[in-house]
């Protein structure tokens, strides 16, 4: 995931965040998670200047909103950032990579994902460090003066002042972990702390000397090992070998049965639903219940901490307490080396292997997918790890699928998800993303959530106890989604010879004795697909009792392609000598299948995809499609090209997908006529000619995207409006109050508004998790159909589905239903219900109507809390960033900032 764009969208004009990463932050026992962000800015003098931005943050760091800016480190020239040993690690390829940050007087130690991005971060950073000549003048950092902490009595900011007020600057900001609070650092609670011991002209004699020292060994942050044959894939995708190496590395994979032979290693797979829960107890009946020690551990969990902090936030406790209970009980007759921990809310999934086969792992990358309420939320969704043991890739996925008997369409939808949102960086940045499905071996674990379809539960129980599973399992709903290829295609699941694993009273062995009696059921499972893969042992395991739910285990014997050294280097000299005889002089040239695209009828968030084959001669070659003068990007927002470049040999094919998507971004000026479904796309072959593309089609207008007071005057639904009456009203500006406009008198609230808050109303007043659980793919383009259409006699859907549908409705409207001038007032008077209530007062009147009406639904549902399990923290959160948003284009507030943002909702959720 891009988390660059959240930063970029806290930024001010002229500032562009270059590259971001997620990293810890390590101090003393202390860690905590920090986003890194790599921003540039232009002087009106000329030249360029960076400076580190350090974060707080989401786990899922999507948008601004869920940033915190906590310290800017200008990238001067005393600033190094250098890769460092811990003392008393393992040093091992693929584990997560330790650097330290260093000014004249701050000091800094991050661990960073190891990885193709982490690396590419880094020579970023490197490129960033300003030069050594003497006559190029010091950098002078004003752009970043209006992050500063404010003075009790400020001066104006020069750069001397800077330097030489100590009072003024924190030399050394603390952050977390023991001594300064937030509010020591930031004077009158404001403010940012800023590292400005090198903004003055002032140096240390040393600084010099230093800088030059980490210039020399900063260029290859990442690793500074042997290159072992194991590691060639590794080497020869790096991106100074150009093309050659290219070419040589894929004729290499075509040959690999010539230089590789099958070596069996023992993997463990194992799967726990934890529930919330502390570890209680030793987990070796799990982790090593066999003799023989496993080569690698992959070992998830899911429900790892059930707190509304770890729901809307991103730190728990959690994860250090069950990774520190899992290390301790690995296998005893073995040393074990952690290549990576991931961790999305509370599915986490933990990578181990030994240590004598550290050096063989490569190319480690992990990414998380959210597949909670607008696709956000992580309460459910997948983590992944990617890597490479010897010369085959592996992939395991560690997922918690959506709950409830009835919901498997949406469970297969997770799935679903998971595996086109799941994408993994490569080494060499020019080749596009890995999928799941692009690796030798996929191990598939988690609490899937499948249900057992008989609903007689006594039945259920009777066929358990007598150990009749094979007739159990037929009602198994995963079975039967499997059958259907609705899931999990090609994938193998071993023989359920254990009973269910949920849903037990905790501490016991006995089944679900509360008030919803749940079911038994085979949440937890184990999937495989991939060659020389035997699955050697499935089962649960009965005697740990701290969850409702059991873990579950699998052992696996995988045949690994491992290098013989001697047969690979005689096929990488025959691959050298016949590239010898090209001739580099040709100049590469394709064939197209397509060169005219057009889609019909685009429909708000609904994907269409055309493809066309790119077919290449007898010359290697690399393309990628390019800007066209004067645009920043190769293609419009809505449109976008997989894989956008990538390399072919001589009579060779790649398929290549134009994906049309509007949302929210686009849809706007779709419905006004200001954009239209047209573009260039322009191929471009590297020492080749450009070959042109022409994109065209029609946007059917929808209320999504649409204003407010635009909508509150179409009183006919907007498929029965002209285009022109369509545009006229989107393109009118909205007005505080009635300015005499010959326009008939609006609508109080939109139609398709009431139409959503109605429908739940009188549908989902005492639904359980409304707003929380994400409805089905299909039904939002129902209901967006049925409000577009006046249809409203037809609108039949879930209620979790209607519920997305309102959420994503307030997040497409392009002014929020509190309007972007009064947002500044709102964080003012938080706390201050009657002010508060002034804010609202002057707002347009359909916007006024509108958050009335909202909150006013929002109350009801809080009056049948006892059933819906909705409570004022959860609304005023989900609400919180729909309704108040910051104003498009100014920076993001801090965290505190954005809790009174929710806070302001938050008071008109009592009644009165």
């Amino acid at each position: 995931m891009d988390q660059s764009v959240a930063i970029q969208e806290t930024l001010a004009d002229g500032e562009y965040c270059v590259i971001a990463v997620q990293g810890v932050l390590c101090e003393g026992d202390s860690r905590q998670s920090r986003l890194l962000g790599l921003v540039r800015y232009r002087p009106e003098s000329g030249g360029q200047e960076h400076a580190l931005f350090l974060y707080t943050h989401r786990r899922m760091a999507i948008t601004g909103d869920d940033v915190s800016l906590d310290q800017i480190v200008p990238v001067s020239r005393d600033f190094t950032l250098e890769e460092v040993s811990p003392d008393g690690e393992l040093y091992i390829l693929g584990s997560d990579v330790t650097v330290q940050l260093d000014t004249a007087e701050l000091s800094l130690l991050f661990q960073l994902p190891f990885g193709s991005h982490t690396r590419t971060f880094l020579q970023e950073v490197a490129r960033a460090c300003p030069g050594f000549d003497p006559a190029t003048p010091d950098p002078e950092f004003r752009w970043l003066s209006p992050y500063r902490c404010p003075e009790p009595e400020p001066e104006p900011p020069t750069p001397q002042s800077w330097n030489s007020a100590p009072g003024t600057w924190p030399g050394r900001a603390r952050i977390g972990g023991g001594g300064s609070s937030s509010d020591e650092l930031r004077p009158n609670g404001k403010g940012l702390p800023v590292d400005q011991s090198s903004w003055g002209q002032n140096k240390p004699e040393n600084s010099l000397s230093r800088q030059n020292k980490s210039k020399s060994e900063i260029t290859n942050m990442v690793r500074s090992s042997t290159i072992t044959v194991s590691d060639k894939a590794h080497i020869l995708s790096m991106q100074k070998f150009g093309l050659r190496d290219t070419i040589v590395k894929s004729h290499l994979i075509q040959k690999e049965e010539d230089y590789t032979y099958i070596q069996n290693f023992r993997f463990f797979v194992g799967t726990y639903n934890v529930n919330g829960q502390s570890p209680k107890e030793c987990l070796r009946p799990w982790l090593s219940h066999d003799t023989q020690a496993p080569d690698v551990y992959c070992v998830g969990f899911q429900e790892l901490d059930l707190s509304k902090e770890a729901f809307f936030f991103h730190d728990t406790p959690k994860e250090e307490e069950w990774f520190k209970a899992v290390s301790e009980a690995l296998h005893p007759d073995a040393k074990y080396a952690k290549v990576k921990l991931i961790r999305l809310v509370g599915i986490m999934l933990l990578l181990y292997v030994k240590q004598e086969h550290a050096a063989y792992i490569s190319e480690v990358e992990a990414e998380t997918v959210g597949t909670g309420i607008m696709g956000r939320m992580g309460n459910k969704g997948g983590v992944a790890i990617r890597f490479q043991f010897h010369n085959t890739s592996i992939c395991v996925v560690n997922s918690h699928l959506a709950a409830h008997t009835e919901e498997y369409e949406r469970r297969n939808q997770d799935y679903k998800d998971i595996c086109s949102r799941m994408q993994f960086c490569q080494v060499d940045p020019s080749l596009p993303p890995l999928t799941i499905s692009k690796h030798d071996v996929i191990l598939w674990l988690g609490d899937l959530n499948y249900r057992i379809e008989d609903p007689d539960v006594e039945k259920v129980k009777k066929l358990i106890e007598e150990k009749a599973f094979q007739t159990l399992y037929a009602y198994d709903q995963l079975r039967a989604q499997v059958a259907a290829k609705a899931v999990f295609e090609g994938f193998s699941e071993g023989e359920l010879t254990f009973q269910p694993t949920y849903k037990y009273d905790t501490g016991s062995d006995d089944w679900d004795t509360s008030e919803k009696c749940r079911a038994p059921a085979w949440c937890d499972r184990v999937l495989w697909k991939g060659k020389n893969i035997t699955q050697l042992s499935y089962q649960s395991h009965m005697a740990l009792k701290t969850s409702d739910h059991k873990p579950v285990s699998s052992v696996f014997d995988i045949g690994v392609r491992v290098i013989n050294e001697e047969l690979y280097r005689k096929t990488l000299e025959e691959i050298v000598r016949s590239l010898d005889k090209m001739e580099n002089a040709n100049i590469p040239s394709v064939s197209l299948s397509k060169r005219e695209f057009c889609f019909q009828n685009v429909k708000y968030m609904h994907l269409q995809v055309e493809s066309f084959t790119i077919r290449n001669g007898q010359v290697p070659c690399q393309f990628e499609f390019i800007s066209k003068p004067n645009e920043e990007f190769y293609c419009k927002q809505w449109l976008r090209a997989s894989p956008s470049r990538g390399f072919l040999l001589p009579d060779s094919a790649i398929e290549i997908e134009l994906e049309l998507f509007v949302n929210k971004t686009t849809a706007t000026k779709l419905n006004s006529g200001e954009d239209k479904i047209e573009d260039i796309l322009v191929l471009h072959l590297e020492r080749g000619k450009d070959y042109f593309l022409s994109v065209s089609g029609n946007y059917i207008p929808s209320c999504f995207g649409s204003p407010i007071h635009t909508l509150c005057y179409m009183k006919e639904p907007i498929l029965d409006l002209p285009l022109e009456t369509i545009r006229e009203l989107t393109l009118m500006q909205l007005q505080t109050e009635d300015n005499g406009s010959q326009l008939e008198k609006p609508m109080d609230i939109p139609k398709e508004l009431w139409i959503l808050v109605d429908y739940l109303y009188r549908n989902a007043i005492q639904q359980e998790d409304l707003f929380q659980q994400p409805g089905l793919r299909s039904e939002f383009d129902h209901i967006r159909d049925c409000l577009d259409t006046g249809m409203i006699d037809n609108l039949s859907a879930s209620n979790h589905s209607v519920a997305e549908a309102l959420l994503l409705f307030l997040e497409s409207l392009p002014e929020p239903v509190i309007c972007y001038s009064a947002y500044r007032n709102c964080l003012e008077c938080s706390g201050n219900l009657a002010a508060s209530k002034q804010v609202i007062t002057a707002l347009p009147a359909c916007h006024r109507n509108v958050f009335t009406y909202l909150m006013a639904f929002l109350q009801e549902l809080l009056k049948n809390s006892a059933k819906n399990h909705l409570d004022d923290n959860i609304l005023a959160s989900i609400f919180g960033s729909l309704l108040l948003r910051n104003p498009a284009g100014h920076q993001k507030l801090e965290m505190a900032e954005k809790k009174k943002a929710q806070e302001f909702v938050h008071q008109f959720l009592s009644p009165g």
